[in-house]
């Protein structure tokens, strides 16, 4: 990846289908550097000419050695599990998250592959506490204190990329070199995973209400920014920089703290819609995501519907938490650029969406009654010991 290298270098990247990986992928191919996407899945985007897609699974040990020959980095992006129904999938999370992370590193050690960069998640840490301006040097959240497995895989996916620094290579190659970027919620034109399902709802008229403090502070990272750290952490794990990221952490964001629902304000009126100010305590919207997981939990098998919330969601939206860049920026290089909504806003326009005519069906109207009726029922329960809430 260095401008310069007479030999030109090769990086795979898992989740090279996803929305982001495909954005890292493209850039990375940009500064002359063979690129291999690796994914169970196709990109929806036309792969460039020159960058190469590989169909394989993370958790096929097999696969994932097949595809690493000759490659010198591996960007471990895949995972699972991180929002919605899919955070209620245990099974599917901890093979992905743990043994298909088991599976990269095992594979980078027999196929000589000397730099590993994995994409975490700031859930190693955080599990619902009050967190300002936190750093590298907070403890990593008691694995029994997560309440979603994601963040528990996730701990222990990036435990065991940190302990492989500086493990032995297969045929004397050297030792693997690893780091770990932890980063905030991400978001940009054409992001998959999570601003189709906030738009979703605004378009459905359930976004109705906001919750929690309004002074509480969170953060957001922009996918170009995320690009950028992940290129210059894997710069950082060569000679050439002391192997300076090697066997660290890093968090990673736009580095501007600001409440969930007014970050995405913009993007409501954006579209068309009226931004609620509706305010619900934080408390009773746990209480409401925890009975709709119940009921998934019950019921899931016969039909998996998407939770409006889950209670990882609500406290990752409501209570604060929000860290310092000053360690990537010193040891990385790593300078976010400012960017707003606007370009995700022309997106989903150009996608067509935007108020249109609403005609309820039979369907519709049982839809939004049971929710109101759920609503209701959930607010009559919890009021008569309602307690100051804390996570």
């Amino acid at each position: 990846m260095e401008p310069g290298s007479t030999a030109k270098e090769r990086v795979l990247i898992t989740g090279g289908g996803g929305y982001f990986g495909f954005r890292l992928g493209c850039a990375i191919y940009q500064k002359g550097v063979d690129v291999i996407l690796f994914d169970v899945v196709k990109p929806l985007q036309t792969v460039p000419e020159g960058i190469k897609f590989m169909q394989g699974d993370i958790c096929c040990l097999s696969e994932v050695e097949g595809a690493l020959r000759d490659v010198i980095c591996v960007f471990h992006i895949a995972s699972y599990g991180m929002s919605g129904r899919e955070q209620l999938n245990r099974k599917l999370i901890e093979d992905v998250n743990v043994k298909g992370t088991e599976n990269v590193i095992q594979a980078c050690k027999s196929t000589g592959v000397s730099s590993l960069v994995y994409t975490s998640t700031y859930n190693v840490i955080f599990g619902g506490q009050i967190i300002e301006n936190g750093d590298e040097s907070l403890p990593y959240l008691p694995l029994h204190l997560h309440p979603d497995h994601y963040s528990r895989t996730k701990s222990l996916a990036e435990m065991k990329v940190l302990e492989a620094n500086g493990a032995e290579l297969g045929n004397g190659k050297g030792v693997l070199r690893t780091c770990a970027l932890r980063p905030a919620g991400i978001y940009g034109p054409g992001e998959q995973r999570h601003l189709p399902r906030i738009v979703s709802y605004i378009e459905r008229g359930l976004f109705k209400f906001v919750y929690g403090d309004p002074l509480s502070l969170v953060e957001f990272v922009h996918v170009d920014n995320l690009v950028q750290a992940h290129i210059l952490a894997s710069e950082a794990l060569k000679a050439n920089k002391q192997h300076i990221a090697a066997g660290q952490a890093y968090f990673i964001s736009d580095g501007r703290p600001v409440n969930n629902f007014e970050f995405f304000r913009p993007l409501v009126e954006g579209l068309g819609y009226k931004f609620p100010t509706w305010r619900l305590p934080l408390s009773l919207v746990y209480f409401f995501a925890f009975l709709t997981e119940v009921v998934h939990c019950l019921v899931g098998h016969i039909y998996n519907f998407q939770p409006l919330l889950t209670r990882t969601e609500v406290y990752k939206t409501g209570v604060t938490h929000y860290f310092s860049m000053e360690k990537a920026r010193k040891e990385l290089g790593y300078e976010p650029q400012q960017y707003s909504l606007n370009e995700v806003v022309e997106w989903f326009r150009s996608q067509g969406c935007g108020p249109k005519p609403r005609n309820y069906t039979i369907m519709q109207l049982v839809r939004d009654g049971g929710l109101l009726l759920l609503l209701i029922a959930v607010m009559v329960s919890w009021f008569p010991s309602a307690v100051p809430f804390s996570l």
